[in-house]
């Protein structure tokens, strides 16, 4: 298990080698394919190639119909299985996508995410009514690297929004199908002994859960809040208990702010198992 990185696993590396292979042959045969009825030249001048890559790229990024039925599914086996109540879709309307109700009455409210490293990731808001506000992270991309996406989700993204604009996030959970999959294996199965889960169609490893601060840092009267623990955010511990987690593989964040002359300034720390595996510089809040 990687010691120095915001996430136990990382890509599958023969098989990014063979995705960025594969890329350049696109790159550079692309002409050789299709009856497009024009020579090398016009063909990558016509910007005939680069309108169907962006085709193809936006038609895999914005369906969110594989995401939701796999979501579904889970959400269906914890009711199930006793760890949840009843969950519900929030709609489209709303910058959540579902309501869960807790075995004690206490509503949490998720946020389906991509990858985290994009613009989206920022697109949220902590709806009133809830006990609880946790993202969730599905990223079937096997070219991506999790590490890289964790910490921009979290570092970059997240905690300038907890920060700047004051919306409480309890946590966060990286999880789907590819996970523990020959493409993306899962250290917490092959070397932690973790257990896996058939869910429909899935055979899914333990989620990597983040724990956040129960409030939001400030530079004067809140500048180091502790990350919550397991037992406190009931949806993640609903989770966590029903796919067999390990505390020890809990992460665990905290954000520490301070004024620099006009500037605000986090510094981001993650721990695993209590030692940090990955800290931050302070680092500006940038506004737009």
């Amino acid at each position: 298990m990687t010691a120095d990185s915001p996430i136990p696993c990382v890509a599958n590396a023969e098989l990014v080698k063979q995705i960025h292979v594969f890329a350049e042959v696109l790159k550079t045969q692309a002409h050789l394919l299709g009856e497009h009825g024009l020579d090398e030249k016009d063909f990558y001048n016509s910007g005939l190639f680069r309108g169907a890559i962006e085709r193809i790229r936006g038609q895999y990024s914005a369906t969110m119909a594989p995401k939701r039925e796999f979501v579904r599914h889970i959400l269906n086996y914890m009711q199930d299985q006793g760890a949840i109540r009843h969950w519900s879709s929030a709609g489209e309307a709303n910058r959540h996508d579902y309501v869960v109700e807790l075995l004690d009455g206490k509503l949490s409210a998720i946020e389906l995410k991509g990858a985290m490293d994009g613009n989206n990731t920022n697109i949220f808001e902590r709806p009133p009514h809830v006990n609880e506000f946790i993202m969730w992270s599905i990223s079937t991309n096997l070219g991506g690297s999790p590490p890289h996406n964790a910490w921009s989700g979290i570092h970059t993204r997240l905690s300038a929004d907890i920060i700047s604009r004051a919306q409480q996030v309890d946590g966060l959970i990286i999880w789907d199908w590819v996970c523990g999959t020959a493409g993306r294996p899962c250290p917490k199965v092959t070397a932690g002994g973790a257990p896996t889960t058939v869910v429909g169609p899935y055979e899914l490893p333990p989620p990597c859960i983040y724990l956040f601060p129960a409030t939001i840092p400030a530079p004067r009267n809140n500048p180091h809040p502790a990350p919550q623990t397991i037992g406190q955010v009931g949806i993640l511990k609903a989770f966590h208990e029903c796919f067999g987690g390990n505390d020890a593989h809990l992460h665990s964040v905290d954000f520490a702010v301070e004024y620099k002359g006009v500037e605000t300034l986090r510094t981001t720390t993650i721990r695993r198992g209590g030692a940090i595996v990955k800290q931050s510089a302070p680092t500006p809040i940038q506004r737009t």
